[in-house]
C-alpha cells in the first residue's frame, strides 16, 4: 500500500492518510478481509508519528471501511458501506467535474462528450 503525505497542502496529515486509504478502499485497490499495515509500520513508512496513524485507522473504522480485530490488525472491512458507496460517487464527480471542464475548454459539447463516452465503454 502506498501512501504519500506532503505538508505542504496544508491538510492535516492524518486527514491525508484517511482519504488515501478511503480512495483505495472505493476504488478496489483494497479489498474486503486486506489487512492495512500496523500503526507502527504505516507510521515508520510515512516517516510520521504512529499517533498519527492511530487517529486515521480509528476514524477509518468509525466510517466502516475497516475493523480492528484485537491483536490481529485492522482490516478492509467486508462489503460495502453506504458510507463508501457515497465516497465512490464522490470520487466519480469529481472526475466527471474535471472531465467537464476540460471538454468546455476544448470547446467539445455535451452531446459529444456522451457518445465518446459510449463508444469508449462499448471498447472495453
Amino acid at each position: 500500500m502506498q501512501l504519500r503525505i506532503s505538508d505542504q497542502d496544508g491538510v492535516p496529515i492524518y486527514v491525508q492518510v484517511v482519504r488515501q486509504i478511503k480512495y483505495l478502499v472505493s476504488s478496489g485497490r483494497l479489498t474486503a478481509g486486506a489487512q492495512l499495515p500496523p500503526v507502527r509500520k504505516l507510521a515508520e513508512q510515512l516517516l510520521i508519528n504512529p499517533n498519527t496513524v492511530a487517529r486515521a485507522y480509528r476514524e477509518l473504522e468509525s466510517d466502516g471501511f475497516v475493523t480492528s480485530r484485537q491483536g490481529a490488525g485492522v482490516f478492509v472491512a467486508d462489503g460495502v458501506s453506504p458510507l463508501a458507496r457515497r465516497e465512490q460517487q464522490r470520487l466519480l464527480m469529481e472526475r466527471i467535474d474535471v472531465l467537464l471542464t476540460e471538454a468546455r475548454q476544448m470547446k467539445v459539447d455535451e452531446e459529444s462528450l456522451i457518445d465518446m463516452i459510449r463508444r469508449r465503454s462499448a471498447s472495453f
